[in-house]
């Protein structure tokens, strides 16, 4: 089991920049792979950007150079830095753990940018 944590959402102007942060109740290197997902209203949730247990990452074509996930291991933390924030990256943000077979998910955090 994994519980994860999420914080960091809110609202903030176009352009401007957010860092969300997920927070695992164990080591980082115990689970394959931790990733940020994102829900728009009445859109099906989508892939944001995930990091293996080796620190390989990869991001949805859509986002990069604009998101950056990362982790730090001491604290069980993965973040995900977005900059450039548009209208179109309001959502809610989900934080995922592949543990084992299963997935783990936080509760959410929304973001919303306004113009």
């Amino acid at each position: 089991q994994v519980q994860l944590v999420e914080s960091g959402g809110g609202l903030v102007q176009a352009g401007g920049s957010l860092r969300l942060s997920c927070a695992a109740s164990r080591s980082l290197f115990s689970i394959n792979a931790m990733g940020w997902y994102r829900q728009a209203p009445g859109k099906q949730r989508e892939l944001v950007a995930t990091i293996a247990s080796n620190g390989i990452t990869m991001y949805a074509d859509s986002l990069k150079g604009r998101f950056t996930i990362s982790r730090d291991s001491a604290k069980n933390t993965v973040y995900l830095q977005m900059n450039s924030l548009k209208r179109e990256d309001t959502a809610v943000y989900y934080c995922n753990a592949l543990f084992g077979k299963d997935d783990f998910w936080g509760q959410g955090t929304q973001v919303t940018v306004s113009s």
